[in-house]
Protein backbone atom coordinates (compact mmCIF):
# COMPACT_ATOMS: atom_id res chain seq x y z
CA UNK A 1 0.00 0.00 0.00
CA UNK A 2 1.51 3.33 -1.01
CA UNK A 3 1.58 6.36 1.25
CA UNK A 4 -1.48 7.99 -0.29
CA UNK A 5 -3.52 4.82 0.09
CA UNK A 6 -2.35 4.44 3.70
CA UNK A 7 -3.21 8.05 4.44
CA UNK A 8 -6.68 7.55 3.04
CA UNK A 9 -7.18 4.23 4.84
CA UNK A 10 -6.19 5.64 8.23
CA UNK A 11 -7.25 9.28 7.99
CA UNK A 12 -3.68 10.36 8.76
CA UNK A 13 -1.76 12.84 6.67
CA UNK A 14 1.22 11.81 4.59
CA UNK A 15 3.37 14.04 6.78
CA UNK A 16 2.19 12.16 9.88
CA UNK A 17 3.04 8.83 8.25
CA UNK A 18 6.49 10.12 7.34
CA UNK A 19 6.96 11.42 10.89
CA UNK A 20 6.01 8.06 12.40
CA UNK A 21 8.37 6.33 9.99
CA UNK A 22 11.20 8.69 10.91
CA UNK A 23 10.64 7.93 14.62
CA UNK A 24 10.68 4.20 13.91
CA UNK A 25 7.02 3.66 14.77
CA UNK A 26 6.17 2.64 11.24
CA UNK A 27 8.13 0.73 8.64
CA UNK A 28 7.77 0.72 4.90
CA UNK A 29 9.55 -1.12 2.18
CA UNK A 30 10.87 0.91 -0.71
CA UNK A 31 10.03 -0.09 -4.22
CA UNK A 32 12.45 0.16 -7.11
CA UNK A 33 10.87 3.52 -7.87
CA UNK A 34 11.61 4.73 -4.30
CA UNK A 35 7.94 4.80 -3.29
CA UNK A 36 7.01 3.65 0.18
CA UNK A 37 5.13 0.36 0.29
CA UNK A 38 3.33 -0.31 3.57
CA UNK A 39 2.11 -3.79 4.45
CA UNK A 40 -1.66 -4.05 4.96
CA UNK A 41 -1.26 -4.72 8.71
CA UNK A 42 0.35 -1.28 9.07
CA UNK A 43 -3.14 0.29 8.93
CA UNK A 44 -4.19 -1.73 11.99
CA UNK A 45 -1.00 -0.77 13.79
CA UNK A 46 -1.61 2.92 13.03
CA UNK A 47 -5.17 2.74 14.35
CA UNK A 48 -3.81 1.09 17.49
CA UNK A 49 -1.12 3.75 17.84
CA UNK A 50 -3.72 6.52 17.50
CA UNK A 51 -5.95 4.86 20.09
CA UNK A 52 -3.01 4.69 22.50
CA UNK A 53 -2.39 8.40 21.95
CA UNK A 54 -6.07 9.20 22.53
CA UNK A 55 -5.83 7.32 25.83
CA UNK A 56 -3.03 9.66 26.91
CA UNK A 57 0.09 7.69 25.98
CA UNK A 58 2.88 9.79 24.55
CA UNK A 59 4.89 8.73 21.52
CA UNK A 60 7.86 8.24 23.84
CA UNK A 61 5.82 5.81 25.96
CA UNK A 62 4.63 4.02 22.86
CA UNK A 63 8.18 3.81 21.56
CA UNK A 64 9.42 2.45 24.90
CA UNK A 65 6.78 -0.27 24.86
CA UNK A 66 7.06 -0.94 21.11
CA UNK A 67 7.61 -4.73 21.41
CA UNK A 68 4.65 -4.94 23.76
CA UNK A 69 2.39 -2.83 21.56
CA UNK A 70 3.51 -4.57 18.39
CA UNK A 71 2.17 -7.86 19.79
CA UNK A 72 -1.41 -6.61 20.02
CA UNK A 73 -3.81 -9.52 19.93
CA UNK A 74 -1.34 -11.89 21.58
CA UNK A 75 -3.06 -13.11 24.78
CA UNK A 76 0.30 -13.22 26.56
CA UNK A 77 0.55 -9.41 26.37
CA UNK A 78 -2.97 -8.65 27.63
CA UNK A 79 -1.87 -8.46 31.28
CA UNK A 80 1.05 -6.21 30.39
CA UNK A 81 -1.26 -3.91 28.44
CA UNK A 82 -3.70 -3.80 31.37
CA UNK A 83 -0.80 -2.89 33.67
CA UNK A 84 0.21 -0.06 31.31
CA UNK A 85 -3.38 1.18 31.31
CA UNK A 86 -3.51 0.97 35.11
CA UNK A 87 -0.28 3.03 35.36
CA UNK A 88 -1.74 5.62 33.01
CA UNK A 89 -4.94 5.72 35.07
CA UNK A 90 -2.86 6.30 38.20
CA UNK A 91 -1.06 9.19 36.49
CA UNK A 92 -4.37 10.72 35.45
CA UNK A 93 -5.81 10.32 38.95
CA UNK A 94 -2.74 12.07 40.40
CA UNK A 95 -3.14 14.92 37.90
CA UNK A 96 -6.83 15.22 38.78
CA UNK A 97 -5.96 15.36 42.50
CA UNK A 98 -3.38 18.07 41.83
CA UNK A 99 -5.80 20.08 39.72
CA UNK A 100 -8.51 19.73 42.40
CA UNK A 101 -6.11 21.14 45.00
CA UNK A 102 -5.11 23.95 42.64
CA UNK A 103 -8.76 24.75 41.99
CA UNK A 104 -9.46 24.93 45.72
CA UNK A 105 -6.58 27.32 46.23
CA UNK A 106 -7.77 29.55 43.38
CA UNK A 107 -11.30 29.62 44.85
CA UNK A 108 -9.86 30.48 48.27
CA UNK A 109 -7.80 33.34 46.85
CA UNK A 110 -10.70 34.70 44.82
CA UNK A 111 -12.78 34.86 47.99
CA UNK A 112 -10.13 36.85 49.86
CA UNK A 113 -10.86 40.37 51.07
CA UNK A 114 -11.24 42.81 48.19
CA UNK A 115 -8.31 44.96 49.33
CA UNK A 116 -5.94 42.01 49.63
CA UNK A 117 -3.77 40.97 46.72
CA UNK A 118 -4.89 37.45 45.74
CA UNK A 119 -1.34 36.50 44.71
CA UNK A 120 0.23 37.24 48.08
CA UNK A 121 0.58 34.41 50.52
CA UNK A 122 -1.60 36.24 53.00
CA UNK A 123 -4.55 36.63 50.60
CA UNK A 124 -6.97 35.47 53.28
CA UNK A 125 -5.70 37.95 55.86
CA UNK A 126 -7.61 41.14 56.60
CA UNK A 127 -5.88 44.34 55.42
Amino acid sequence: MQIGEMAQATGLSRDTLRFYEKRGLLRARRGANGYRDYPPEAADWLRYLRTAQQLGFTLAEIEADMPLLAAVGDPATADQLRAALARKLGEIDARIDGLTQLRGELVRRMGAAAAACPLRGDADANP
